[in-house]
């Protein structure tokens, strides 16, 4: 089985935003690869001009609100790090049971990868530079600078949106018959790493050598 991977544009997001972007994010995709009947749930998001869908499931959203907390934890314990959130989708196979084993194979067929640049606060700016002759207000300057990088993380965050949306119009072919199971995703799991960690950057190669080689579209 070919297991199809996206790389979704990577973000630079400061600390407060983190929860948001990802929540935005990981529902959409959630939303998209929803099985059976769904009660579809308009979000607005505070901190942007974005309204993303929820799939109205209680027990899927308490479990991405977790491994959002486990994301917001890493970042808090190795900062200056990028860091990256897989969510896979997986048939669950049972393998030839042994005496003592019963064994279950999950075969991925589908990942998205959630690249994160947490931002760093920039220094405060010093009133005694002699390069300019304008006499600045530092917290006008600051509101300013905000407000573009604000601008250009909503501008962003549509086109992961919309690059989440292209995928899964063209990416249709891999996707395997509705298991029956109560829920409303398919099996998956989500995993966090960061740049600190070895395996960052190879678990799509772990992937690519238990499932066949991916095919890219970023």
């Amino acid at each position: 089985m070919n297991c199809e991977v996206c790389q979704l544009k990577e973000l630079d997001v400061e600390y407060f935003e983190i929860r948001e972007v990802l929540q935005c994010i990981l529902h959409t995709i959630f939303f998209h690869r929803a099985l059976g009947l769904v009660r579809p749930k308009d979000i607005d998001l505070q901190l942007f001009e974005i309204t993303y869908v929820q799939c109205g499931d209680a027990e899927l959203e308490k479990k991405v609100d977790e491994k959002i907390d486990q994301f917001i934890d890493k970042v808090e314990k190795h900062p200056n790090k990028k860091n990256q959130i897989c969510l896979s989708f997986f048939e669950v196979k049972n393998k030839q049971a042994t005496w003592f084993t019963h064994k279950v194979e999950h075969l991925y067929w589908e990942q998205w990868y959630i690249n994160i640049n947490v931002a760093q606060h920039p220094k405060p700016i010093s009133g005694k530079s002699h390069h300019s002759k304008l006499d600045l207000d530092p917290g006008e300057s600051a509101s300013e600078e905000r407000n573009a990088r604000r601008a250009t993380l909503e501008s962003s965050l549509h086109e992961v949106l919309f690059q989440i949306i292209k995928f899964v119009n063209e990416k249709k072919d891999h996707i395997p018959p509705i298991p029956n199971m109560e829920g409303v995703s398919f099996p998956y799991e989500i995993t966090i790493s960061s740049s600190s960690d070895s395996a960052f950057g190879m678990d799509m190669f772990k992937r690519m050598l238990q499932t066949g080689h991916p095919t890219m579209l970023s």
